[in-house]
C-alpha cells in the first residue's frame, strides 16, 4: 500500500467524511420552511417532550433526512458498483435504465392495482429496475463491441426514454398522471417511518453485501482475466452484485422516485479522495452520497420556502455538466 493510502491517512479521510455527514445532517435538521434550534432537535431525539415544533421534527423532518441519508448512500454505492462491474465511468442507475424501469413498473402497478400497498409497489420497483438494466445490456449484447461506454450510455438513454414514455402513457390513459408524477419528480416530501421500516433493511443488506464483495469487485474492475486466474467465480460474483444494484436502486426509486446523476458523480469524486480500491470506494461513496443528498434536500426546502424545489432538479443542475465533462474526457474516469 502506498504512503498516500496508508492506514492512518485512510482513517483520517473517513473521519473527515463522517464529520461532514454529521454536520450536513445537523444543518438539514435546523433549516427548512420552519427553522428549528439545536436544542429542539436534541429534545426531539432524546426526550418525550411534545410540542408542535418537536413533533414536526420527529414525524416529518427526521424521517425525511434519514431517508436522504439512505437514498444518497444507496444510489452512490450502486453507481460505484456499476462503474466497477462494467468498467464504464459513465455508468449510473439513472442513466442505464434502472430508475426508468422502476418508474414504469410503479406506474403500471398503480394503474392495474390501485389499492396496492407500499410493499407491492416496492417489489414492482425492484422488478422494473431489473428489467430496465437487462434491456440496456441486452441491446448492447446485440452487436460486437456493444459494451463500450458510449454505446451502453446511448442504449441507456434510448431505453430510459422509452420506459419514461411508457410510464407517462400509462398515467394519461388511466388518468393517474398526477400520482405518477409525484413519484417520478424525485423528492423526499411525505416520507414516513412506516416506509423507512420497510425500505431500510433492503438498502442495508445491499450495502453490507457490496462491502463484503468489495475486494472481488476491485479485481473485476481492473481485469476480468486476472480475476478468473485468481480463482474467482466471476459469473456468480457478477450476478450477486447485479442483484445488489437492483436492490439499492429499486429501493431508492420506490422511496423517492427518479433520481439521476448521484450514482455518476459521487464515485468519481470519491476515487479522487481514496483511490481505486473498492474496499474504500464503496463505504466512502455511501458517506459522501448521503451528505450530498442531505445538502440537495436542504437546498430544495429552503431556496424558495415555504414552497419546495424538486431535489431532482437541483441534482440535475450539478449532474448534467458533470456528465458532459466526463464525456468530454472521452469517458475516462478520475483516479
Amino acid at each position: 500500500m502506498t504512503n498516500e493510502n496508508s492506514p492512518l491517512k485512510m482513517i483520517s479521510k473517513f473521519t473527515a467524511g463522517v464529520i461532514v455527514l454529521i454536520a450536513t445532517f445537523i444543518v438539514s435538521m435546523i433549516f427548512g420552511a420552519a427553522d428549528t434550534t439545536i436544542k429542539e432537535i436534541w429534545l426531539a431525539l432524546t426526550s418525550n417532550v411534545k410540542t408542535d415544533t418537536i413533533t414536526m421534527i420527529r414525524e416529518i423532518r427526521l424521517p425525511r433526512e434519514v431517508a436522504a441519508i439512505f437514498v444518497g448512500a444507496a444510489l452512490s454505492i450502486s453507481g460505484a458498483i456499476m462503474q466497477g462491474l462494467t468498467r464504464n465511468p459513465l455508468a449510473d442507475p439513472g442513466l442505464l435504465g434502472l430508475t426508468a424501469g422502476a418508474n414504469a413498473a410503479l406506474a403500471l402497478t398503480m394503474a392495474l392495482f390501485p389499492g396496492a400497498g407500499y410493499i407491492a409497489i416496492t417489489i414492482a420497483c425492484f422488478i422494473g429496475a431489473a428489467i430496465g438494466v437487462i434491456l440496456v445490456f441486452g441491446i448492447g449484447a446485440l452487436k460486437k463491441g456493444g459494451f463500450s461506454p458510449l454505446r451502453i450510455v446511448l442504449a441507456g438513454a434510448a431505453v430510459s426514454a422509452f420506459l419514461f414514455a411508457v410510464a407517462e402513457g400509462i398515467g394519461l390513459y388511466f388518468k393517474i398522471s398526477k400520482d405518477v408524477s409525484m413519484w417520478t419528480a424525485g423528492g423526499l416530501m411525505g416520507t414516513s417511518w412506516t416506509q423507512l421500516k420497510f425500505i431500510i433493511p433492503f438498502i442495508t443488506v445491499g450495502m453490507l453485501v457490496s462491502f463484503y464483495l468489495s475486494r472481488q469487485l476491485t479485481i473485476l474492475s481492473l481485469n476480468e482475466e486476472v480475476a478468473v486466474g485468481l480463482g474467482q467465480k466471476t459469473a456468480q460474483i457478477k450476478f450477486i452484485l447485479f442483484v445488489v444494484i437492483v436492490l439499492l436502486a429499486g429501493a431508492s426509486v420506490a422511496l423517492v422516485g427518479n433520481m439521476a446523476f448521484i450514482g455518476l458523480m459521487v464515485p468519481h469524486i470519491v476515487r479522487m479522495i481514496v483511490g481505486t480500491d473498492y474496499r474504500f470506494v464503496l463505504p466512502m461513496s455511501g458517506i459522501i452520497g448521503a451528505s450530498f443528498m442531505l445538502v440537495a434536500d436542504t437546498i430544495g426546502r429552503t431556496i424558495n420556502a415555504p414552497y419546495e424545489t424538486p431535489v431532482f432538479a437541483i441534482i440535475s443542475l450539478l449532474g448534467l455538466p458533470f456528465f458532459l465533462f466526463i464525456v468530454n474526457r472521452g469517458g475516462r474516469s478520475f483516479s
